[in-house]
C-alpha cells in the first residue's frame, strides 16, 4: 500500500515536471486515469471541482427506450415537468424525473444525434447536437462541476465540455462548440393534448432508481443558496432566482419567472428582433419536495418569435390562452395557432433557456434584465 501511494505521488508529480499541466494535486488525483490532454485548457484549472460522485458515477443514459403518452401516464402526473424536443415534426420528451439521476441522455431524432442535458444545481435543460465536423460523439458526466455547473466529457477524446455553454473547456477538442438544439420545459398535460404521440422517454434505463423522487429537496428555496459557487453570485436578483434567458447576436437579455408569472405574456424587441414570452402555469417543481410532483407551481416559458410572413403580431393572455391583438386568433404554449383566422399559423421558437439566475450570470455577466 505505501508503495503504491509512492508510485501515484511520483507520477502526480512527475506530469507537473514534464508538461503544461498546472493541475493541482486533488485534480489529478481525481483524474489519474483520464486519457484528456491536460496542457490544453482555456479555464484555470482551479475552478474544476469534484462534485461528490466520480467519472459517470452519475451514469448517462446511452440506450434510451421510450414508450407512448399512454404507458407513460402509469407512472408521470399531468404536473410534472419534462423537455419536450420536436425537430421536423418528430417529437420526443425526456421526464426530469428520470434526467434528475442521469443527466445526459445521448439519443437520436429525426436522423440527428443529440444530447439531452439536464444540471439540477443550475437547473439547465440544454439540448446539443452531439455530432460536429461530422463526427458523433457520446457524452458522459465527468464528476467535476465549474461554477456549480455540470462538466461533460466525451468518450472519443476525453475531452471536457461545459454543459451551460457547449464548449469544450478541456482536451484535444478545446474551443469546439456544439449547436445547441431548441427545446421547451413543458407539462406532461401539456405535450399530451399537445403532441400526443410524442415518445416519452422510459424509466426502464437498466439503472435502479426511485424516479419520481426528487434527490435535491428544497434545493431551489429562494433564500436557499448555489451549491459549490465559488464565486460570488450576482446580486441584480436572488441567486436562486428562475430567468428565462435569450442569447442573441453575442447580447444577452433574461427575463424574471416573478415578472413573467404576473404577466403571463410579455412583447419585447431585442437586438433588432420581436420577440414573445409566454408563460406556461401549472408545472410542478423538479427540486422541491420530496417527489416532484407533490412540489410548488413554477411554471415555465416558451419564446418565439412574434413576426409572421413579415407581419408583426402582439399577443395577450386570457382564460389560459394566447391571442393576438391583430386577429384574436387563438394560440397554444407551443405557438401554434389552434382558432382564429390565423389558424393553422406557427411561431417560429427562438433559442432559450430557464435557468437560475446565478449560474446564468456567472457565465454571462453583460445579461440585460427585462424590468
Amino acid at each position: 500500500m505505501k508503495l503504491l501511494l509512492t508510485f501515484l505521488i511520483t507520477l502526480l508529480l512527475s506530469t507537473t515536471l514534464f508538461s503544461h499541466d498546472t493541475r493541482d494535486f486533488s485534480l489529478k488525483f481525481n483524474t489519474l486515469s483520464w486519457d484528456t490532454n491536460w496542457d490544453k485548457h482555456s479555464v484555470d484549472y482551479k475552478e474544476l471541482i469534484s462534485g461528490g460522485p466520480p467519472k459517470d458515477g452519475i451514469p448517462p443514459i446511452d440506450n434510451p427506450k421510450f414508450e407512448t403518452i399512454k404507458q407513460a401516464s402509469s407512472w408521470i402526473k399531468n404536473n410534472e415537468p419534462l423537455i419536450f424536443v420536436n425537430i421536423n415534426n418528430k417529437t420526443k420528451a425526456y421526464p426530469l424525473s428520470v434526467l434528475i439521476w442521469h443527466e445526459i441522455v445521448n439519443d437520436e431524432l429525426a436522423d440527428k444525434k443529440i444530447s439531452v442535458t439536464f444540471c439540477p444545481l443550475c437547473n439547465a435543460s440544454i439540448v446539443f447536437d452531439r455530432s460536429l465536423d461530422g463526427k458523433t460523439y457520446d457524452f458522459g458526466t465527468s464528476g467535476l462541476l465549474r461554477h456549480s455547473d455540470l462538466v461533460m466529457y466525451d468518450r472519443q477524446t476525453q475531452s471536457l465540455w461545459q454543459q451551460f455553454t457547449g464548449k469544450a473547456i478541456v482536451g484535444d477538442l478545446l474551443d469546439k462548440e456544439l449547436i445547441q438544439i431548441t427545446s421547451f420545459i413543458v407539462s406532461f398535460k401539456n405535450i399530451k393534448e399537445n403532441y400526443p404521440n410524442t415518445l416519452i422517454l422510459s424509466k426502464d434505463t437498466g439503472h435502479k432508481r426511485d424516479y419520481g423522487r426528487n434527490p435535491y429537496r428544497g434545493y431551489d428555496d429562494i433564500n436557499s443558496s448555489p451549491f459549490l459557487l465559488q464565486t460570488k453570485a450576482d446580486k441584480r436578483l436572488a441567486a436562486m432566482r428562475r430567468v428565462a434567458t435569450i442569447t442573441l447576436k453575442n447580447s444577452d437579455k433574461a427575463y424574471s419567472y416573478k415578472i413573467l408569472r404576473a404577466k403571463k405574456v410579455i412583447n419585447d424587441e431585442f437586438q433588432n428582433k420581436k420577440l414573445v414570452l409566454f408563460y406556461n402555469d401549472n408545472i410542478s417543481s423538479a427540486l422541491d419536495q420530496t417527489y416532484i410532483s407533490n412540489s410548488k407551481n413554477i411554471g415555465s416559458v416558451l419564446v418565439f418569435d412574434r413576426v409572421i410572413n413579415n407581419k408583426l403580431y402582439e399577443f395577450y393572455y386570457k382564460n389560459k390562452f394566447f391571442y393576438d391583438k391583430q386577429t384574436n386568433s387563438k394560440w397554444d404554449i407551443f405557438g401554434n395557432a389552434i382558432d382564429g383566422k390565423l389558424k393553422g399559423k406557427k411561431l417560429k421558437p427562438i433559442i432559450h433557456g430557464s435557468h437560475f439566475w446565478f449560474a446564468w450570470a456567472v457565465f454571462k455577466p453583460k445579461t440585460l434584465i427585462y424590468k
